[in-house]
């Protein structure tokens, strides 16, 4: 029975989670209420209190969370790429399925805006972002970027970062294209 009500729980919470990454791109972070959380998961109202202190709070664990995944599958898949010349055209060709304006693309540009008024969220942010430059980091060094490695990962990341908001202001921007420029960054060789 406690199992029961225990996994109720879980998915429970999971349906708040998807609720509110939806509305935050949807709506923007300072939008979302905890009526229309509830409203998208099926559930009453008391219930986003009964699980999060408030919709902020649900909106910093759902978000990182989904963030978290995204990152950590970025930097999975990333480790797998043989090469700096490989690596770079697989994170630009990913990079180009985002629109700018798909759900993911809209929850990092929002939970971006919001961590400068929210200090948890800056501070969850700052370290899921600290960890995915590691591993870039530990990728470069790997496929021999001699440089410093770190500089290098921070200045990836944040171009990626920078590609997204560009990218959702100007679809026609040929994402792919910037490899040559990437790859000359990073190897020191024209690209």
């Amino acid at each position: 029975m406690v199992e029961r009500s225990a996994e109720r729980g879980r998915v429970t919470r999971q349906r708040l989670f998807d609720a509110a990454v939806a509305l935050i791109g949807e709506v923007g972070w300072g939008g979302v209420t905890t009526r229309m959380v509830a409203e998208r998961a099926g559930v009453a109202p008391g219930v986003v209190h009964y699980h999060f202190a408030s919709v902020n709070d649900l909106l910093v664990e759902a978000s990182t969370a989904f963030a978290g995944a995204l990152f950590g599958e970025a930097a999975r898949q990333l480790a797998e790429q043989p090469d700096l010349g490989s690596g770079l055209d697989w994170l630009l060709g990913e990079l180009s399925g985002y629109t700018g304006t798909d759900p993911a693309s809209l929850l990092i540009v929002e939970m971006y805006l919001a961590a400068g008024r929210h200090p948890e969220l800056r501070d969850r942010l700052r370290d899921m972002i600290g960890d995915f430059r590691s591993h870039v980091a530990s990728w470069l060094r790997v496929n021999g970027h001699t440089g410093d490695a770190e500089a290098a990962a921070a200045l990836l990341a944040a171009t990626v970062d920078g590609l997204v908001l560009h990218y959702s202001l100007d679809p026609a921007t040929n994402i792919t294209a910037l490899a040559g420029p990437l790859r000359a960054m990073l190897t020191g060789q024209p690209g």
